[in-house]
């Protein structure tokens, strides 16, 4: 008789968090027991995937369960020192340099634009490797939308280059409904009511979107409050 041994059957810590990660918007307490697995499996060693998803799991509790700046700020920096890890791990990898840059980006949008402009040059620096390894890279593409649209004019910021940005991300992951939220946005910004409202009904209809989770606990309220904003508008 052929004997396996047992830990085959069983799923990696990877995976197992990825699972529950995929599942947060059914449990919110899944965040945790995705961070808590992958937590202790660097703790045996440090590996790609599990610095990966860990960032990105952090990044996520930062955007969704923290429910002050204060925790909104530990989540996205520990999530930034993740990704800085990974990037030390494999310094080629785009997403380790896309979750660097975007916990960096989001802890400065929550300190305060004007209060960590000194972070800007990290960020663009970010941008620049990811598209340098990858120029269709996604993710890369909707951080550097959002960064160019949140940036006030005398600080670079440009709607008409987040435009560029949320386009180019759109035109790689159409299903990726967080990238229609931000070209709505842009699109508002820019008075072009009637297209924003055509991104807005996309992310509302969408039913097979990239990322269940986030669809649901971020984007679809978005949308919603977005739809409601321009409902007047013309």
């Amino acid at each position: 008789m052929l004997l396996v041994p047992a830990i085959s059957w069983a799923r990696a810590p990877v995976d197992e968090a990825l699972a529950l990660y995929a599942s947060y918007h059914l449990d919110l307490g899944n965040l945790d027991r995705a961070r808590d697995l992958l937590e202790a499996d660097l703790r045996k060693a440090p590996t790609l995937p599990a610095l990966l998803a860990l960032a990105r799991v952090y990044f996520t509790v930062g955007d969704v369960e923290a429910r002050t700046d204060e925790e909104k700020l530990v989540a996205y920096a520990r999530g930034r020192d993740v990704a800085k890890r990974a990037i030390e791990l494999a310094p080629r990898n785009p997403d380790a340099h896309f979750l660097y840059g975007a916990t960096i980006a989001r802890w400065g949008q929550t300190k305060g634009i004007f209060r960590s402009l000194f972070l800007l040059p990290t960020v663009k620096q970010e941008l620049q490797t990811i598209f340098e390894i990858d120029p269709n890279h996604a993710a890369g593409h909707a951080l550097a939308g959002n960064v160019y649209l949140e940036l006030p004019a005398i600080a670079g910021g440009s709607v008409a280059t987040a435009e560029e940005h949320f386009r180019k991300a759109l035109a790689t992951a159409p299903r990726y409904t967080a990238i229609r939220i931000g070209l709505a946005r842009t699109l508002i910004r820019r008075g072009q009511y009637a297209a924003a409202r055509a991104q807005i009904d996309a992310v509302l209809a969408e039913r097979d979107p990239a990322f269940v989770a986030d669809w649901t606990v971020k984007d679809l309220p978005r949308a919603k409050k977005l739809l409601a904003e321009i409902q007047d508008k013309r």
